[in-house]
């Protein structure tokens, strides 16, 4: 069965690799120490771990607030609402900035239908020579 991608968040304790690369929550790189030490680390200072990178050498987890958690996840939801989905269209249109009145009219009306059916639509405009 494929590896599914975790949901970005706090993994607990349940740290499968024995040595990870620890970075604080101020960015900086604590370097690669056992597990124990990551999670004794985690504990003193009220922190969670999260794991950032999995196919590094060793795993890269962060020590984060549960504030910080949520501002990445916002993040993140944000970039995924950005890019287009699979099967989602993105219908590009260009003319020139001397189009004709009625053909402006028949582009727009384009456009509208276009958007209608929920497709992105990018519009270029070439200046006119």
């Amino acid at each position: 069965e494929p590896k599914r991608k975790a949901a970005f968040g706090s993994v607990g304790r349940r740290i499968p690799y024995r040595i990870v690369h620890v970075i604080s929550q101020d960015g900086e790189s604590l370097g690669n120490m056992h597990r124990a030490e990551a999670l004794k680390l985690m504990d003193q200072h009220d922190l969670k771990l999260v794991l950032l990178r999995e196919n590094a050498e060793p795993p890269v987890y962060r020590l984060m607030t549960g504030q910080q958690i949520h501002e990445e996840q916002l993040k993140r939801a944000e970039k995924k609402k950005a890019s287009p989905k699979p099967g989602m269209y993105i219908k590009e249109l260009s003319f020139s900035s001397a189009i004709a009145k009625n053909d402006l009219e028949t582009k727009t009306k384009q456009i509208v239908q276009w958007i209608e059916k929920k497709y992105h639509v990018k519009v270029t405009i070439r200046q006119a020579k």
